[in-house]
């Protein structure tokens, strides 16, 4: 029997949101069973992503249980194994604690609110005590090996060296929107690639151009390569022409963008004219520098960070690893609905001007109303706010 805690174990996300169909799982309770205390799959996902967005608001943390019992459903005796873990799931919890199906009679979930001050260790170990000691009491020690628990923490902070991720496990809405909408997205991805191989092709001269300048004018290399966060928060290297000097330190902008995000920057805006929320006046940047930033050619070389696939055409920009930790829950979710993109309904709708917590909604607002006739709109209105935006350092 195997024990994850935390944002790690997220990887079967795929196979969570399929169905068993058939088989002798179908059969494994009859209706006076204790699994008419067990809320099937659709009820039970649709509260854990009702809990999900109450937690925040609240920014209250709550745990996820998942007891794993597929390897039993290939066995002769499924339905005893699968009743086993009914019960140990039904004497591991309170009353108040929901209980389902994340995957129809595969993987029992339980969800553990109201934690209170208890610490995320102190209570993930408790319940690994607490579920462990169900499931052995219910299950024999051959039947105990097909069970995995993995046990899952909403809206806990970030420590030096936690994964930073964003867990799956806590988003089946999410997955079950990009299964239904597979098509469109398949027609995403042709775009995005067929768009940035004929922008690469169309723009080879620029780019050569900007190379040159960056090496003929400053020390260092051409590309300025940084660590990203992509969807549900996986890494990647970003790709930006260089337009700082040679081994600049980060902290300054990481000392900004701590205040932009808690929204105690006010934009500045004693220098006169709009507000704006970008370093105007970054000591780091070269004289080639400033004018790549303000005409965005900087960006350029994201074109094949999108023919990787780390990358869209449109979408949110992706933020640094320094940045996502100051975020709140709710902001989050800017790096969890739909892949980074080079541009989006931020840059064509105020850009830097735009205080942080409006630029989410207006990700958020892009992720939810998502269609490939807006991508198009985003794209043509790009070339214009970016020519006379005037809103780019």
């Amino acid at each position: 029997m195997t024990t994850k805690t935390g944002t790690a174990a997220v990887n079967n996300t795929s196979r969570s949101r399929s169905h068993v169909r058939g088989g002798k799982a179908k059969s494994a309770f009859k209706p006076s069973d204790l699994m008419q205390r067990i809320l099937p799959e659709e009820l039970f996902l649709g509260i854990l992503c009702l809990e999900r967005k109450r937690a925040e608001r609240s920014r209250k943390r709550f745990l996820l249980v998942l007891i794993d019992a597929e390897d039993a459903l290939n066995t002769e005796h499924p339905s005893r194994v699968l009743a086993g873990v009914v019960r140990a799931a039904d004497a591991s919890r309170r009353e108040t604690d929901p209980a389902g199906w994340y995957k129809d009679r595969a993987i029992l979930g339980v969800m553990f609110t109201e934690l209170g001050a208890t610490d995320d260790a102190a209570a993930v170990r408790r319940l690994e005590e607490k579920v462990h000691g169900a499931l052995a009491a219910e299950l024999s020690a051959e039947d105990l090996q097909l069970v995995g628990v993995t046990i899952h923490i909403f809206g806990s902070d970030f420590g030096d060296g936690d994964d930073i991720s964003a867990d799956p496990m806590f988003y089946p809405d999410l997955i079950h929107l990009h299964e239904s909408k597979k098509l469109p997205f398949v027609l995403k991805r042709v775009m995005d690639v067929a768009g940035s191989l004929a922008l690469i092709v169309l723009l080879s001269p620029i780019l050569l151009l900007i190379a040159i300048a960056i090496k003929l004018t400053s020390k260092g290399p051409v590309l300025y390569k940084q660590e990203r966060l992509g969807q549900f928060g996986k890494t990647f290297t970003c790709l930006k022409f260089r337009s700082m000097k040679r081994d600049s330190d980060s902290k300054i902008h990481q000392e900004f963008i701590t205040q932009v995000i808690k929204g105690t920057y006010d934009g500045n805006p004693a220098e006169g004219g709009a507000p704006v929320y970008k370093m105007t006046r970054d000591p780091r940047v070269t004289r080639v520098g400033q004018f790549i930033r303000r005409t965005s050619l900087d960006e350029l070389p994201q074109f094949f960070n999108v023919l990787t696939g780390d990358m869209s055409l449109v979408g949110p920009r992706p933020p640094i690893e320094y940045e996502y930790k100051e975020y709140d829950v709710w902001h989050r979710r800017r790096v969890l609905e739909v892949k980074p993109g080079i541009t989006g309904l931020w840059q064509v709708r105020g850009r830097s001007r735009v205080r942080f917590d409006d630029m989410v909604r207006l990700d958020l607002q892009y992720a939810r109303g998502w269609s490939l006739w807006l991508d198009i709109r985003i794209l043509l209105a790009t070339p214009r706010a970016v020519a006379f935006g005037g809103d780019a350092y």
